[in-house]
């Protein structure tokens, strides 16, 4: 886990054709994404359709990730962050364990101080469709950005918390960062995509985060 100082972060609506400005208080988030083999350490579960312990655990909906949270919360002696019914889930802001990153808390991380579209030269930071060969690879394989996170561009899109656009699409959650076989233009800090929280999709996984108790 590396913590990530506080900071502001302008996020954007492309169908609002509004931006406003976040406030982001300091909080840890993990260097790699989730792998196979922690996955399968923690729930006992294989899910992904690429096998590889240094692969980024990937064919994960969004309640699985939280799922994930709670259990490795557990595992790690710490208060889990999600109550968990068969439709709702709630963040306990009181509880010190895992879980996932809050669309502000991603790109703030992402840009690591970072101005432009990317912290970085897109082939030294990203596997991305020009440069993957079409398939995923393991973690840590590219630079990683200033705060030390490692494929936070390309590899694998991660699950925020966020909902997407209540209005239009109802409970489709937020991802970011881009993919193995996405073209350069959908690898940006900014770049939002959208799916079904119980959708399992083979170019998605996600990344643990924790707040910071005072």
């Amino acid at each position: 886990m590396q913590t990530i100082p506080a900071g502001k972060v302008t996020l954007s609506d492309r169908r609002m054709q509004r931006s406003w400005q976040v406030e982001v208080t300091a909080f840890q988030l993990a260097a790699h994404q989730v792998t196979q083999e922690h996955y399968a350490q923690v729930t006992g579960l294989r899910p992904s359709r690429t096998h590889g312990d240094r692969l980024p655990v990937e064919s994960v909906s969004w309640w699985d990730a939280l799922r994930f949270c709670n259990a490795l919360s557990v595992r790690e002696g710490l208060t889990p962050m999600y109550r968990l019914d068969d439709e709702n889930a709630e963040w306990d802001a009181a509880a010190d364990g895992y879980r996932l990153p809050t669309e502000a808390e991603w790109e703030h991380a992402c840009r690591a101080g970072s101005t432009g579209p990317r912290y970085g030269e897109l082939n030294e930071i990203a596997w991305y469709r020009a440069n993957s060969a079409e398939r995923m690879h393991e973690v840590g394989g590219k630079r990683p950005n200033a705060f030390g996170l490692y494929d936070m561009l390309g590899n694998a899109w991660d699950w925020c918390w966020d909902i997407y656009d209540a209005q239009v699409y109802g409970s489709y959650r937020v991802l970011r960062g881009g993919g193995w076989f996405d073209e350069h233009w959908s690898c940006r800090a900014s770049v939002r995509r959208r799916s079904h929280p119980t959708l399992q999709l083979e170019d998605v996984g996600f990344r643990v985060a924790r707040s910071l108790t005072p």
